[in-house]
């Protein structure tokens, strides 16, 4: 209230009212119909000429208070109010009075998260309020009760427990994923703290929009790791490769993975035809390709082969790698997961075990060899690179594709278990330590199938994760 109020307040008069409360909190004025600064009257309207209320918030015109009506409530959405009293020694005011109050602020209302939810951590809050007052040089409180040293008025009233909305300051929330098949970005219970600039923070003091990714290369159900061959080997149960595509062009049968949940990695010769890039026909989450047929293909928006892939003799699968676009993205489950792209410590380690599907062709005894009807796999050690190219040697060059560096091979010298015709564009999957299972090559080539002295051919793919990031970024 003004100096001596409900009296009038002696002339020639300036004051200076701070209102500061702590940050995360604003303050809220209420001139209660006792506000009584008068305005003058000139040519030109009423004016607030000899006294006035200058009313003063950050980042704001200041506001000029003056007349006989009373502005009412005002909501500053500020935590620091400056209030100027002003009378000049020709006038006198009859003063004014007003109550403040403060409100926490308020962050944006936690929208709800794909493949997740939103839960509040706390429903109740404890607050105290703390009230100081301290003189200018010159001046000596008067107020003795609660009184502190150094000139300091503080009252501290009881604490209070507050029921509360999730989004005003000092809330927590918390966001949970539809797990095992999604995780919170920036890992397992992630808290979100409204903060004092209205921001919703983690408690890695990182601002978040929540987020839910899907979980890569951990199927259900793990496979045993049998040493039977993909021709005439072991079929594959239910969830055990939830990533595995089966891709048709035309009449001819080819295999995927899922690595997004609308991208498909495959083999660039599953989907080029006589130098023309074709629209795949995609199944995918079952074991059964007449379970997957009664099914309709998933729609295919774009086909994104690597440029360098030139291949119009199938002599040479260098670049043998491309991308499919899905219309729709895809929400996983148990049978439909996507495999893990290769990391910076993701290594293809001589005699490693890496695993091969796909529903190509199978032996099924006294080379009587068909094209299976099963999602099959089969466990072959990545091979020497050196080892690779000697297999090579001896073979008519002029029918034997070009060995790279953008490839490896797998299998075992006595032969037997192999991929084959129809599983190309099918992973080479290997295991890391973590139990995390990577996208190490793409089937792409061989000389027959098992054979005895020969290995099967795949894309490297750690050689084109920039390149495959970058298709899927940009489009």
């Amino acid at each position: 209230m003004s100096p001596g109020y409900p009296n009038p307040s002696p002339d020639a008069l300036s004051c200076q009212y701070i209102i500061s409360v702590e940050s995360g909190f604003t303050v809220s004025l209420n001139f209660s119909d006792k506000f009584h600064i008068e305005s003058v009257d000139t040519e030109e309207g009423p004016n607030c000429l000899y006294h006035w209320l200058e009313v003063i918030i950050p980042d704001r015109n200041p506001m000029k208070l003056c007349g006989g009506t009373s502005p009412g409530l005002i909501n500053t959405n500020s935590n620091i109010v400056k209030l100027g009293y002003n009378i000049d020694n020709q006038g006198q005011s009859n003063g004014w009075s007003l109550e403040y109050s403060t409100h926490r602020v308020t962050c944006p209302v936690p929208g709800e998260v794909a493949k997740g939810r939103v839960t509040p951590s706390l429903t109740e809050y404890f607050y105290r309020d703390y009230i100081f007052v301290r003189c200018d040089e010159g001046y000596k409180l008067m107020m003795v009760k609660w009184c502190g040293d150094n000139g300091f008025l503080y009252h501290v009233p009881k604490q209070r427990r507050v029921a509360s909305p999730s989004n005003q300051y000092l809330s927590v929330v918390q966001y949970h994923c539809n797990e095992p098949f999604y995780s919170p970005y920036g890992g397992n219970n992630v808290s979100l703290t409204c903060e004092a600039d209205r921001q919703w923070r983690s408690n890695h003091d990182v601002i978040l929009r929540p987020a839910c990714l899907p979980v890569c290369g951990r199927p259900m159900k793990q496979i045993e790791n049998h040493f039977q061959r993909i021709i005439g080997g072991n079929d594959a149960a239910e969830h055990t490769i939830p990533w595995q595509a089966l891709i048709n062009v035309g009449s001819s049968r080819g295999g995927g993975m899922i690595i997004a949940d609308r991208w498909i990695l495959t083999a660039a010769h599953v989907v080029v035809l006589n130098g023309q890039v074709q629209t795949p026909e995609v199944y995918l989450g079952v074991t059964d390709v007449h379970q997957i047929i009664e099914n309709l293909s998933l729609n295919v928006t774009a086909v994104h082969v690597h440029s360098e892939y030139n291949n119009p003799n199938n002599l040479n699968f260098d670049h043998d790698i491309a991308l499919i676009k899905l219309k729709d993205p895809i929400t996983f489950q148990a049978a439909i997961m996507p495999l893990c792209l290769p990391s910076e410590d993701d290594t293809y380690d001589t005699g490693m075990m890496g695993m091969v599907s796909g529903f190509g062709i199978t032996d099924k005894g006294n080379q009587r060899r068909f094209l299976t009807n099963k999602l099959k796999y089969v466990h072959v050690p990545v091979v020497e690179q050196k080892k690779c190219s000697i297999s090579l040697k001896g073979k008519p060059s002029s029918r034997t594709p070009r060995l790279t560096n953008n490839m490896f091979c797998a299998g075992t010298p006595e032969g037997g278990k192999d991929s084959c015709n129809g599983d190309s564009g099918s992973g080479f999957t290997l295991q890391s330590e973590n139990g995390r299972f990577w996208a190490a090559g793409i089937v792409s080539w061989g000389l027959g199938c098992g054979q005895k002295g020969t290995y099967g051919f795949y894309t490297k793919v750690a050689n084109y994760v920039d390149w495959i990031n970058k298709i899927m970024r940009e489009n």
